[in-house]
């Protein structure tokens, strides 16, 4: 856990209507926040924003890091496609892997694959995110070579048919295929350090790049030896990291970072990160959350079976939108998108009224 000053955006509320100078937009997005908790080290206060400008003209951390919190995310246009971050949208999971933890050997196919990415993106998805390695605790390395034959054909398909496609791949010589491809999005669970290719190849095709953390991803996304303050270890490791991508040429506008619910971290580890996951607005990037069917839903009911954890994927999913996450990355995408129009109409009637 580090002194230095951390921003965490509190007391949400409905609607700004008659609120003038109280409270703070969050990232151009549809929440708006009445106060920061101010943590350093083990200080934490509460500032509220209309005494925010005051503190922030004495310190200059706090003043850069209320810019990038409460500025608007900037559209990315990928081709024909524009993926908008004033509001949230979802990524659909799609696996072509023989044993992802969740839905492992369904989609081995590339035709039946590419079907399912169509049906994702028909039920609402706005990115779908086409993988060929699982990622879960003990799965086995694949070979590039054989991770690009899963995942490109099923790439070709759906880009051709204009789909907006993310590579979720960890391996250089697979993000090189699968942009040629046509995908338009690096996802890589180790922020581009597993490979020591991995950074050039998308600096040089200039695409947009998720950066998850973990805690030792030259070791896979699941080592680690725990945290001081999961908060802000992880806040720090992700500041330091989308700084060095944005020095190596990668425009930040084109950097999305990613807490990394379940990778190296335990349930109070991912309970913390949820509950504090609007500080990570303090890093001027959209934000994705990766928290449908993880391990963690499982551990707070029941050990229920990765198959049977849609109420609460749905749960982690609310909590996202409640602190202005921009993209959910998720399995069940019909059922999250519902809930994402339900909570939209919500926040739509709450403007309209004025009523907090």
């Amino acid at each position: 856990m580090t002194g230095k000053l951390h921003l965490r955006p509190v007391q949400f509320v409905d609607t700004p209507v008659g609120r003038d100078g109280e409270v703070a937009r969050l990232a151009g997005g549809m929440a708006w926040f009445a106060a920061y908790e101010a943590i350093e080290g083990a200080t934490r206060r509460t500032i509220p924003i209309a005494a925010f400008e005051a503190f922030a003209a004495q310190d200059d951390r706090a003043a850069a890091i209320h810019a990038r919190i409460i500025a608007p995310r900037p559209s990315l246009t990928l081709g024909d496609r524009v993926l908008r971050f004033d509001q949230p949208s979802v990524a659909g999971i799609l696996n072509v892997t023989p044993d992802s933890f969740s839905d492992g050997g369904k989609l081995t196919d590339p035709a039946a694959a590419a079907e399912a990415g169509f049906d994702l993106a028909t039920k609402g998805a706005a990115i779908v995110d086409v993988g060929g390695e699982s990622t879960r605790p003990g799965a086995p390395l694949v070979w590039e070579g054989d991770e690009i034959k899963r995942v490109v054909p099923v790439i070709e398909r759906l880009a051709k048919s204009g789909t907006l496609v993310s590579a979720d791949t960890r391996k250089a010589a697979v993000m090189e295929a699968a942009l040629v491809a046509g995908a338009a999005i690096v996802n890589d669970v180790s922020a581009l350090l597993w490979d020591d290719r991995a950074l050039d190849i998308v600096v040089r095709a200039g695409c947009p790049v998720v950066l998850m953390h973990s805690p030792d991803p030259k070791k896979g996304p699941h080592g680690g030896s725990g945290y001081g303050d999961v908060l802000l270890d992880v806040y720090d490791w992700l500041e330091a990291r989308v700084a060095a991508v944005a020095a190596a040429g990668i425009d930040r506008t084109k950097i999305i970072v990613d807490p990394g619910i379940g990778f190296g971290k335990s349930l109070q580890d991912n309970l913390a990160l949820l509950n504090g996951l609007a500080m990570f607005h303090g890093l001027g990037c959209p934000i994705l959350l990766g928290a449908s069917r993880k391990r963690m839903i499982g551990a707070l009911s029941n050990e229920a079976p990765a198959d049977q954890r849609l109420g609460g994927s749905i749960a982690l999913a609310m909590k996202g939108l409640a602190a202005g996450v921009q993209l959910l990355r998720v399995h069940d995408v019909p059922e999250t998108v519902q809930a994402i129009r339900v909570w939209r109409g919500l926040v739509d009637a709450a403007l309209v009224s004025g009523i907090n």
